[in-house]
């Protein structure tokens, strides 16, 4: 596996509403997720995340590419990280299973 490969897979697991919700960008199409991380992405970069959410008892695997980036001291203090637009290929299974909790 190569080191652009490993980049792209990420572990993200999501302990509570509170959190889910202030990740979730219901905004984005097909859904998305900002997602805290240090790594350095570009704009269109494709990402694997194995995405935990609260109770759910399996990991999701889902396939994204990176919308926007918030890099390390970014103005405001704002973490760093990616916002990671869902790929159509889950037909919108992701962004059900998020806004059904959310509901």
């Amino acid at each position: 596996m190569t080191s652009e490969a490993r980049k792209g897979i990420i572990l993200f697991s999501i302990t509570d509403r509170g959190a889910l919700y202030s990740s979730y960008m219901s905004f984005v199409a097909n859904g998305g997720l900002f997602v805290p991380t240090a790594r350095t992405y570009e704009l269109g970069d494709e990402v694997f995340i194995l995405l935990k959410v609260m109770d759910e008892p399996d990991m999701k695997p889902v396939k994204g590419n990176v919308v926007w980036v918030t890099s390390a001291g970014a103005q405001g203090n704002k973490t760093p990280g990616i916002g990671v637009q869902f790929s159509e290929e889950d037909n919108g299974e992701v962004k059900s299973c998020i806004e059904l909790i959310l509901a």
